[in-house]
């Protein structure tokens, strides 16, 4: 029986310190992390913890919401662990017990599981109503856009462009900008 932890912040900028702090409490076999949305099952580190699963092995997660973000996902993971014959346990979600002396596991998923979409949902609504909002009052702008006019990269990657002097493929790998972004970025140009 390995004690494995799962760790997943949805950002880069985001920290994912609390949860490896709570999961060495635990004392893990090994840890998996990954800053990757939870939208959907196709994370890598996921994806190769679940590979990995054997027989016993405990998954530990600070809580559920950082393996799955919604119900569906929630029990297709769950059936799959529980035919790896392994279990999932939530810190924050102690009520979560994968084990067949616990009747009631099921069932609290369920509820869990709904509650927490629910409350995906209310967020994306309440989100949607402030932007409607901002709009109506004439403070949304929008997403801000990461190549700007004053950006040093896009810039850069413009003029080299116009230098003719190397291809697209070695502009952008130079300068780390898209080649949709400098397309982009001439196109305006072309424009004005």
């Amino acid at each position: 029986m390995r004690k494995i932890g799962y760790i997943r912040v949805s950002s880069l900028d985001q920290n994912p310190a609390r949860q490896l702090q709570q999961l060495n409490e635990v004392g893990m076999d090994v840890i998996f992390e990954e800053k990757e949305s939870g939208a959907t099952q196709d994370r890598p580190e996921l994806q190769k913890m679940l590979k990995e699963l054997r027989e016993d092995d405990i998954i530990y997660v600070s809580d559920l919401t950082r393996i799955t973000r919604s119900t569906r996902d929630l029990f297709e993971l769950v059936d799959y662990i529980k035919q790896k014959k392994a279990n999932l346990k939530s810190l924050k979600d102690s009520w979560l017990d994968l084990s067949e002396e616990n009747p009631y596991s099921q069932f609290l998923m369920t509820v869990m599981g709904g509650v927490n979409q629910l409350e995906r949902d209310l967020i994306r609504m309440r989100q949607r109503e402030g932007i409607d909002l901002a709009k109506k009052e004439g403070k949304y702008r929008g997403r801000v856009k990461k190549y700007h006019h004053k950006h040093a990269g896009i810039n850069y990657a413009v003029k080299l462009y116009r230098e003719g002097k190397m291809t697209v493929k070695q502009i952008c790998e130079i300068t780390n900008v898209s080649r949709s972004a400098l397309y982009r970025r001439l196109s305006e140009l072309e424009n004005n």
